[in-house]
């Protein structure tokens, strides 16, 4: 069997990282395939340096661009490197760009795909990433999906049952296997900061940054609750261009309520938020993560795709509207009564092992 894994965008990384590591225990051939979508030093070199991960073996280098303009490169490029290396088995992870182009690609080729995370649905069609999932899950033979909610989103959807393997959260296996090396980082310390007394912002979606009231309005309940906590902003290279195109940048760093930083590397952001009290966000990987640490989410989106958060997890949907978002984030910083917590089923560190299983198992059957 031989494995041809793809990562384009930064939380490819984190759901990549502990595959390959187990790929090279259990000694099977693989290439790691980087298309570049995410290239510069912040949000790419330093998390493969972060997690250990072997540089990739070919780097498409497709840079940024539209939608449209990323997926056809994608597509041109990963063509070319099915018909030179014929593998196996696609390994795609997650919902970007690079998942849906080298999904199409493989299954064109008559290469069949696995897709790790699978089945996850925010049932929302104007995110480009729930296009992605849809059609990149259409078209995998092997769906790895992280929690019961996938799995029923995958049979409502007409899969067959044997296609479908629940195994648990990768992102988790990354978090875990870090957490220990994250407290050397300095980054605390950096910033005058002291574990649970402060806040982490991360906003990135078009829905939030490319809608200049509903932005701005998320800044300006961002500095009420900075009044109460002082406040972090992790700020994506996007939302930062947004931000300055609308002369708030630097109103923002002029308050000095709330503290803009670059996109930090794996392990110091995972210090930073680790030891927060509470994060605003707009991530999927932060709902999860959070929900495993135990930290109060508030998520600034009208949906998710990552529903066991909220039945089970940390994490509060707040939509984006700014009293919501207040009514929100003073509940969780008040401490008020909830529901029980608890770690979801399989998100225990060990999902690699189990993906791993599940393509020996679909490998003999193949080769029989």
């Amino acid at each position: 069997m031989r494995i041809l894994n793809v990562v384009g965008a930064r939380p490819n990384f984190m759901k990549m990282a502990p595959l390959v590591h187990c790929l090279n225990e259990r000694k099977i051939p693989q290439l790691l395939v980087h298309t570049g979508q995410h290239y510069d030093d912040n949000m790419s070199k330093v998390f493969f340096e972060d997690l250990r991960m072997p540089k990739a073996d070919i780097h498409l280098g497709v840079g940024s661009g539209s939608h449209a303009e990323q997926t056809a490169k994608v597509m041109v490029g990963f063509e070319q490197v099915c018909l030179k290396e014929k593998p196996d088995l696609v390994v795609v992870v997650g919902d970007v760009n690079s998942t849906l182009a080298c999904s199409i690609v493989a299954t064109k080729l008559w290469i069949p795909v696995a897709h790790v995370e699978a089945g996850l649905r925010s049932f929302d069609w104007k995110m480009p990433e729930e296009i992605n999932r849809l059609v990149t899950d259409r078209l995998s033979e092997i769906l790895l999906t992280p929690s019961p909610d996938a799995d029923e989103n995958l049979r409502k959807e007409g899969t067959p049952e044997d296609r479908i393997h629940r195994v648990g959260n990768i992102m988790i296996d990354s978090l875990a296997a870090s957490l220990e090396r994250a407290k050397a980082s300095p980054v605390l310390d950096q910033l005058g900061l002291k574990a649970k007394g402060f806040g982490v912002l991360t906003l990135h979606r078009p829905s939030n940054v490319d809608d200049e009231k509903t932005l701005l309005g998320i800044m300006e309940v961002l500095h009420e609750i900075s009044e109460k906590l002082p406040i972090v902003f992790s700020c994506h290279p996007r939302t930062a261009q947004r931000l300055k195109a609308l002369r708030a940048y630097e109103k923002i760093a002029k308050r000095g309520d709330v503290r803009v930083l670059e996109p930090l590397g794996y392990l110091d952001f995972l210090r930073l938020y680790s030891q927060a009290r509470i994060v605003l966000t707009d991530s999927g990987g932060l709902q999860e993560e959070t929900t495993y640490l135990q930290i109060p989410c508030v998520t600034i989106r009208e949906n998710t795709e990552r529903p066991i958060t909220l039945t089970e997890g940390t994490n509060v949907l707040a939509g984006c509207d700014p009293a919501r978002i207040r009514a929100s984030a003073r509940a969780a910083l008040d401490g008020a009564p909830s529901r029980a917590k608890r770690v979801p089923d399989l998100w225990d560190g060990r999902t690699a092992p189990r993906i791993v299983d599940v393509f020996e198992a679909w490998w003999r059957t193949r080769s029989s």
